[in-house]
């Protein structure tokens, strides 16, 4: 079997280490399980709370592999969903972590905001977070550190 073509895939599972690990030492767990767990969790929370094309946009800073994590099980149909409050965000991660409760979710949260503000453009960071509601904004505070491309 030709490795031809395989390198792409290497690189993209090294990027999504990148991403697990960085959010994991801002969390400061030593879980790289469960840091996966909180990105793919909160991921797919925004991605529900976003219109299609600002979920679409945002995906395509995403490493190739946590793309597909993101886009794993959307109904783009069903998006933005109708009750969007901060209550409504964080139960939805409460429910993820119902076996493994976490401490605070909020900061879990937050950790995920600041890992996204560091990897993904700015511009796309402002559309996102003002596209939420003011309360979940809060949570996603400014001023942000934005990269310019996927690292």
């Amino acid at each position: 079997m030709s490795t031809h073509g395989l390198e792409g895939l290497e690189h993209t599972v090294q990027l999504t280490h990148i991403w697990i690990n960085e959010l994991d030492a801002r969390l400061d767990w030593n879980n790289k399980p469960r840091a996966y767990r909180l990105l793919k969790s909160v991921l797919h929370v925004l991605r529900d709370w976003l219109r299609v094309e600002e979920a679409a946009a945002l995906a395509a800073q995403m490493p190739t592999l946590l793309r597909g994590v993101y886009y794993e099980q959307w109904r783009p149909a069903k998006t933005p969903v109708k009750n969007r409050s901060k209550a409504d965000f964080m139960a939805r991660i409460d429910e993820d972590f119902a076996a493994d409760p976490l401490p605070h979710t909020a900061q879990g949260v937050m950790a995920v905001f600041e890992l996204l503000s560091k990897k993904i453009s700015r511009g796309e960071i402002e559309v996102v977070r003002h596209a939420l509601p003011q309360e979940l904004r809060n949570l996603w505070r400014e001023p942000f550190e934005a990269a310019g491309a996927v690292r």
